[in-house]
């Protein structure tokens, strides 16, 4: 995937954030509670967006750090 797509999905990823926020703040407090839900993913999305284009990768589960192996 290119840089500039990566891109534009982190811009749609932040508009629907966006969105997501002023509707819980005009919903109900019965709708609030699946809106809520939505928005969480929709953070986790865009959280995934802004490091894979930032560079960053998520750290292994199956790595060690350096200090702990015996010499």
């Amino acid at each position: 995937m290119s840089i500039k797509a990566i891109a534009l999905e982190l811009y749609k990823a932040q508009q629907k954030v966006s969105s997501l926020e002023k509707k819980i703040e005009a919903a109900p407090l019965s709708e609030q509670n699946d809106l809520k839900e939505e928005l969480r993913l929709a953070q986790s999305e865009l959280r995934q967006y802004r490091s894979i284009l930032n560079g960053e990768k998520s750290p292994s589960p199956y790595s060690s750090k350096p200090s702990t192996f015996k010499r």
